[in-house]
């Protein structure tokens, strides 16, 4: 297998990327600053998650469009102003925070930061760039355009991960199939796609050599786990963090 060499300090001195995705909200309120903690306590230095824009441009650490799944709210996130949203609770129990709060809070970790909506791109990048949080996200969207949005406006300063468009060169690519223009730092893919197996040893060295990290989601049981960790990925996120630890120990890449 290639070794990775990256040039972005996000994946820097990093042998194995464990993400508590979401927090890891199989054991804990998704995406709350309870979840966070937790997965710092039991030593994650990296975490998955997601932001949304309220109507009054405040970034939040949030999945959904709309607030009745996880919260005891109701109505959407971008039509709402941020004093409305923070009224809600995750869980019915934990607040809704903000990146920022989440920056500011855990300074030490490295996000990854899946923008969710056009609405909240433009204050996101406003925001890593004000707190010189750059060298520690790696910002994520399943929009091409948002990436490209991304890749414009920062340049080699952003790390990103990998867009559909991102990920099919990638793996044509790999193949020996067409021409590769990917600009992104991490191929972060589910394990399939459209039945084609997207993490194969082929597809991770293609990428290593490029210096492109292969992270692979939302690996939730143990013999999966075990599995791409023998395969030679560099990351995986899972929403079990005690699980993914406890195998990545065993494994030895902890």
């Amino acid at each position: 297998m290639a070794r990775l060499e990256s040039s972005h300090p996000y994946l820097a001195d990093t042998r194995f990327a464990a993400f508590a995705h979401r927090g890891g909200e199989l054991e804990e309120p998704e995406n709350s600053k309870r979840a966070f903690a937790a997965a710092v306590a039991m030593g994650y230095r990296f975490i998955e998650t997601d932001v949304q824009a309220t109507a009054d441009n405040v970034v939040l650490v949030f999945h959904d469009d709309e607030l009745s799944r996880l919260t005891d709210g109701q109505g959407d996130v971008a039509a709402l102003p941020h004093s409305e949203v923070s009224q809600a609770r995750i869980g019915g129990t934990e607040p809704i925070m903000t990146l920022e709060e989440a920056l500011v809070t855990f300074p030490e970790t490295r996000f990854n930061i899946d923008i969710k909506s056009d609405l909240a791109l433009e204050p996101t990048l406003e925001l890593v760039q004000k707190m010189n949080a750059l060298n520690r996200v790696c910002l994520a969207s399943f929009s091409d355009h948002r990436l490209g949005r991304i890749r414009e406006q920062l340049g080699d300063a952003a790390c990103t991960g990998a867009g559909p468009r991102d990920v099919a060169a990638l793996k044509f690519a790999s193949w020996g199939l067409g021409f590769l223009s990917s600009r992104c730092q991490c191929a972060q893919v589910p394990v399939s796609e459209y039945g084609i197996t997207l993490p194969t040893r082929r597809f991770i060295y293609f990428c290593n050599v490029r210096g492109i990290a292969v992270h692979v989601w939302t690996i939730d049981e143990a013999d999966e786990i075990r599995r791409l960790i023998r395969l030679g990925v560099n990351g995986i996120m899972s929403a079990r963090p005690s699980l993914l630890k406890q195998i990545a120990q065993e494994e030895g890449v902890w």
